[in-house]
């Protein structure tokens, strides 16, 4: 676990940059040193947590250069990295305003007179963030940011393909000395991980399904609580009435933003017979118009594919689609170019149930279009999946597409948009299915999982209690 891991660099293909994940024995003095911490942490107070969080955000301003440099050489693109960094700044500052209010402690009678009720919230004393590569400062701070505010230390494992980002937000955390000590980045793969989990009270994770499942089993072992978001398969449906214009702008935005490479993506799309048609030509000429950020980062829209696993991943689902009788309209295959892998918008008809490309996860700017004859088979090949993150529905009225969306099992339905989640954090949603479980990580409830209820029942009279035993 302790061996120097090279990192490759997602525009060249170079081996770039090392990591040294820190042995089982160094991993377990941290998450001890971290725990310490976390009381003087808690007892600073709200009002100090918040002021320390600030103090980093104002740092990080000082180094954003670095942080955005660091986050291109990771991630290979660069207007998703610097949306990423302005969306963790805001999530600073939102989650410190909403804070005072969510964390607020209460006093109140209840249906006893002589009995009053006192509650509190408890922070676990240390969580574990294990987050992945397809948007590597987000995913990491999503969880974090609530969790330090609610009083909790916290130790990030990022992932082992995106690495670089962490350098410059240590550099920002050594100027906040009471955010430093509860705030630790670990570098290493899987096996760093796996040994995090068996040291902090609570894990949140973001990843597959398959390592989601190996996540869950240590945590039921151990006893704690497990925050897990892991793939999905979402589906858009396009009813007979909507504004082909807009959801078509819409769904190619949703389905090819990041490159793809986003749980929240749109990787299937229904869309009623009468416009069939009109609909996915419409999205080839808008698909095609989009260029590849090749051979600088501003040259498009469409960066590479950051995991060269995930490279053999779509180009195995567009020949499965192709040899199953899919029908490609544009771009269709991953290439390589200056040592990176790349693969633009493609459009594909002709596709159904059997083909990967409809079931399984691409993560990648893959554009399926199926036909359908009624709202009711709609419903079901939207539901037809082991996944159910989010997803969208476009009609002509809100009530339309509203009464179809009731219908999908997903946490998250955006109506005539898509992929709203990824900008929009104030709704509650849960996972469906294979696609998670726990809290949500957005609106309030993010901020709560990070606490245990306490309640203190006093009772207010010096009177005996009517049920006690009578002793006089």
């Amino acid at each position: 676990m302790t061996e120097p891991m090279e990192v490759r660099n997602p525009r060249t293909g170079k081996l770039d940059y090392v990591i040294i994940p820190p042995p089982s024995r160094l991993l377990a003095q941290q998450c001890s040193r971290t725990r310490r911490a976390q009381v003087r942490w808690q007892q600073l107070g709200l009002e100090g947590r918040i002021e320390a969080l600030q103090q980093w955000k104002q740092a990080i301003l000082l180094g954003r250069d670095r942080l955005t440099e660091a986050l291109v050489n990771d991630t290979g693109r660069l207007s998703i990295s610097i949306l990423e960094i302005d969306s963790f700044l805001s999530s600073i500052d939102r989650w410190c305003g909403l804070a005072p209010d969510l964390l607020q402690e209460s006093a109140r009678n209840t249906s006893i007179p002589f009995i009053a009720l006192q509650q509190t919230s408890v922070p676990y004393p240390l969580v574990g963030v294990i987050s992945p590569w397809n948007f590597p400062l987000l995913l990491s701070t999503i969880d974090t940011i609530p969790a330090l505010l609610a009083g909790c230390a916290v130790i990030v494992k990022p992932s082992e393909i995106t690495p670089r980002f962490v350098a410059p937000l240590i550099t920002a955390l050594n100027a906040v000395p009471k955010l430093r000590d509860v705030l630790t980045f670990v570098e290493g793969a899987g096996e760093t991980g796996a040994t995090l989990i068996e040291y902090v009270d609570l894990v949140c994770f973001t990843g597959s399904v398959a390592t989601g499942r190996k996540v869950a089993e240590v945590a039921a072992r151990r006893f704690i609580p497990a925050f897990l978001e892991l793939g999905g398969k979402d589906a858009a449906i396009v009813l007979e009435s909507a504004n082909l214009e807009l959801a078509t702008s819409a769904i190619l935005w949703g389905s090819v933003v990041n490159t793809g490479q986003s749980c929240l993506s749109i990787e299937r799309i229904y869309v009623a017979d009468a416009i069939f048609e009109q609909f996915y030509h419409q999205l080839i000429t808008k698909a095609s118009r989009l260029q590849l950020a090749y051979p600088t980062v501003d040259s498009g829209e469409i960066g590479p594919i950051i995991a060269e696993k995930q490279a053999a991943i779509i180009n195995d689902h567009l020949q499965d689609a192709i040899f199953k009788g899919a029908v490609i309209h544009c771009g269709g295959k991953v290439e390589e170019l200056g040592g990176g892998w790349w693969c633009r918008p493609t459009v594909l008809t002709q596709v159904d149930h059997s083909m990967k490309v409809m079931t399984e996860e691409t993560f990648g700017p893959i554009m399926p279009v199926m036909s359908f004859a009624t709202t009711e088979e709609a419903v079901y090949l939207a539901n037809d999946s082991m996944y159910g993150l989010s997803a969208a529905v476009f009609a002509e009225s809100e009530t339309e597409a509203l009464a179809v969306a009731q219908q999908i099992d997903a946490g998250a339905i955006s109506i005539n948009d898509a992929a709203l989640t990824a900008i929009m954090h104030e709704g509650e949603k849960n996972a469906f299915k294979f696609s998670g479980i726990g809290g949500s990580r957005m609106g309030a409830a993010a901020l709560k999982r990070f606490t245990r209820k306490k309640a203190f029942l006093i009772k207010t009279n010096p009177a005996n209690d009517p049920w006690w035993f009578d002793n006089s």
